[in-house]
């Protein structure tokens, strides 16, 4: 067959990968019970079935792990690109310290542990492999790939596999852990919920805007909407081109930071489609309009397909034998650093959430352990209507977490030039940074929960 037809390929299997797992998902009663995300049954299915195990399915690893990023990048800008209210509630900066501050502790422990590792077991490691916890559990496979593998091309071997190993491992604990923690935290009295009686149905209907692309336009609706993040995409690419030729010819920092800066092309795609939006609504509100708008429910779809064809490529492109030298290191990293985020939301979401504190802990966890879907299916198990304030607290917080975030994005630059250069202090350095963040945003919190409690 002609070689043109191996990305077809590839997409095709996780098509099929994709339907098999609905009809498992649907058919067979401990998928129905527990909750697990048809794009995680199908991404495991595929790993079983694929050149690692079986041998049935002859997929491209390089392919998948290709596919994992640009999928990425299009789910985050259809994502960006969606008009939503914006909270300015206190909730609203609670959530996104709380989100930031989990992904801290997490890469403190995952850092820490590999310091140890490197120092008395492992010289031949790359310390800031720990790094991918909070990556890999907090940010899901698509960020964990997309960083591992640019570390990987600057010296350290396996990054990209062991991050989708990571964010694999963390599926697991957001789902199978987080029904256990469900179950055992509904027993507690602090952690109740009871969600407000329906006093009638209404069903909801999606209604068109005034502006939006009728039926009988020379363009549809989705293929607007497909542009419009093509576009962006784009215009994000010349931007990451740009910077690359810039920064390339500043030494070993420079080629490092825009190989970095590579792999968070989806936070730049998603920037340049909030200053799209924002320009737009500014432009609306001065009467002035484009031709069609920019269509919330087919964005949302959009990222849907665009995050489970991505979920399901990143678990089947794990490469086991990649990770013999790191295997038990990693099981001991996923268990510590599951364990921390358990203890550490059930500490701190009581003091910030008094009311509705079971699905937000609930969600937190689901969210820092595998994506914002997982915690979702977390908080409906207890709140299926969403009357609680979760999931804006979710959403909205996520929003907020890119700005409390930046800090720790500049942090994992360090160690990779550490490694670069040999300098070691610069992984002190890093494992220092982190932990007075960490503090600086525990501090914050603290003297916000005592506001509210008071």
């Amino acid at each position: 067959m002609n070689e043109s037809w191996s990305f077809v390929i590839d997409f095709l299997l996780i098509s099929l990968l994709i339907g098999i797992a609905t009809v498992l998902k649907a058919r067979i009663p401990f998928f129905k019970k527990w909750i697990v995300p048809t794009s995680m049954i199908a991404g495991f299915l595929g790993l079983l079935l694929g050149p690692e195990f079986l041998g049935w399915l002859k997929f491209d690893i390089d392919m998948l792990g290709e596919l994992v990023y640009h999928l990425m990048g299009i789910g985050f800008i259809a994502l960006s690109l969606k008009e939503r209210q914006v909270n300015r509630k206190p909730a609203m900066l609670n959530s996104g310290m709380i989100i930031v501050s989990t992904y801290l502790i997490q890469g403190i422990i995952g850092f820490s542990f590999f310091l140890f590792l490197v120092h008395f077991f492992y010289p031949q490691f790359f310390p800031g492999i720990g790094l991918l916890l909070p990556l890999g559990f907090g940010q899901g496979p698509g960020q964990a790939y997309s960083i591992g593998t640019q570390w990987e091309e600057l010296g350290a071997i396996g990054g990209g596999n062991i991050g989708l190993t990571i964010a694999g491992i963390g599926f697991l604990w957001a789902t199978i852990i987080g029904i256990i923690v469900m179950n055992l935290l509904i027993r507690k009295k602090k952690f109740t919920f009871h969600p407000k009686q329906q006093t009638a149905h209404e069903d909801i209907v999606e209604t068109s805007a005034p502006d939006e692309i009728p039926l009988a336009d020379a363009i549809d609706k989705l293929t607007y909407q497909v542009a419009l993040i093509g576009i962006i995409y784009f215009i994000t690419y010349l931007t990451l081109h740009g910077l690359e030729i810039i920064l390339t010819p500043l030494g070993t920092f420079g080629s490092t930071l825009a190989q970095l800066l590579i792999g968070f092309h989806f936070i730049i795609g998603s920037i340049y489609a909030m200053i799209f939006r924002t320009l737009l609504n500014k432009l609306k509100r001065r009467e002035f309009k484009l031709e069609h708008e920019p269509n919330n429910f087919l964005l949302q779809r959009i990222s849907g397909f665009a995050f489970d064809y991505m979920i399901t490529a990143s678990i089947a492109a794990i490469s086991i034998y990649a990770l013999q030298d790191y295997l038990l290191p990693i099981i001991v990293l996923t268990s510590l650093g599951g364990l921390v985020t358990i203890f550490f939301l059930v500490w701190v979401v009581p003091r910030l959430f008094p009311t509705d504190t079971l699905p937000n802990t609930l969600g937190f966890f689901g969210m820092a352990t595998g994506t914002i879907s997982t915690g979702l299916a977390l908080v409906k198990a207890v709140d299926p209507e969403f009357q609680s304030n979760t999931t804006d607290n979710l959403v909205v917080g996520s929003a907020t977490a890119i700005m409390f975030g930046f800090p720790l994005l500049l942090l994992l630059n360090i160690p990779i030039v550490g490694f670069i250069e040999n300098n070691p202090m610069l992984y002190l350095y890093t494992l220092g940074g982190l932990i007075l963040y960490f503090f600086v945003l525990m501090t914050v919190l603290h003297f916000r929960s005592k506001k509210i409690n008071d």
